[in-house]
């Protein structure tokens, strides 16, 4: 009877950090713990980062508001500042222009004052604004007359002064004649948190335009 040969393996000590094994496993662990440290790091980053945002912007946003706020409400003054100017320009032009070549007198003059009044009045009007707010300047301008007297007339809501010098006569100036428009219009601001909210303020318009002789 032939025996057959016995085929040993040896099992080894089962340790597999000191083979080859071991040796490739080292540096997977040491990438993935690096990889690991960079992301908690990044996510630690990430939240402080957040956090101080945050705060930031909770300190920026209402100055950046209130800026916002102001240049609207500033750029809406201007804008009437301009339709008003632009409305006693019309004004005093319309109270300048010759209504009647044969005409005379103080009644001539009334119909110039009320013609006045009322351009400025239709261009108040067409620059969407509310003519009924308007007012008489305080005090009214103190031009000297060249005829009668210097007193406000045409409205109670526009200040028209017929015929007034134009030029300062003490300085030199030409003893022109001329119609002079004033009126104040109300302006409300509204910024809260500041000394200017819901503070009225008084724009003041002001035009002269010299006669035109007839």
């Amino acid at each position: 009877m032939s025996s057959r040969p016995e085929l040993r393996v040896s099992k080894g000590n089962g340790k597999r950090s000191g083979g080859i094994l071991g040796l490739r496993s080292n540096p997977a662990r040491k990438i993935f713990q690096m990889k690991l440290d960079v992301l908690i790091h990044a996510r630690r980053l990430a939240s402080d980062t957040r956090g101080a945002e945050i705060a930031e912007a909770a300190a920026v946003l209402p100055l950046m508001f209130m800026m916002l706020l102001g240049i609207f409400w500033f750029g809406q003054a201007f804008s009437i500042y301009g339709a008003i100017t632009r409305a006693a320009q019309e004004g005093a032009r319309a109270g300048a222009t010759p209504y009647c070549a044969t005409c005379g007198g103080p009644d001539l003059l009334t119909q110039y004052a009320t013609n006045a009044a009322n351009a400025t009045q239709n261009a108040l009007t067409a620059s969407k604004l509310d003519i009924n707010q308007a007012q008489w300047p305080s005090p009214a301008p103190a031009f000297v007359a060249c005829t009668g007297t210097n007193s406000c007339s045409g409205s109670t809501k526009v200040c028209v002064q017929l015929p007034v010098q134009l030029a300062n006569l003490s300085t030199g100036g030409a003893g022109v004649c001329g119609v002079s428009v004033t009126f104040q219009y109300p302006f409300q601001f509204w910024l809260p948190f500041t000394s200017l909210n819901k503070q009225r303020i008084y724009l003041r318009a002001s035009a002269r335009v010299r006669m035109e002789t007839h």
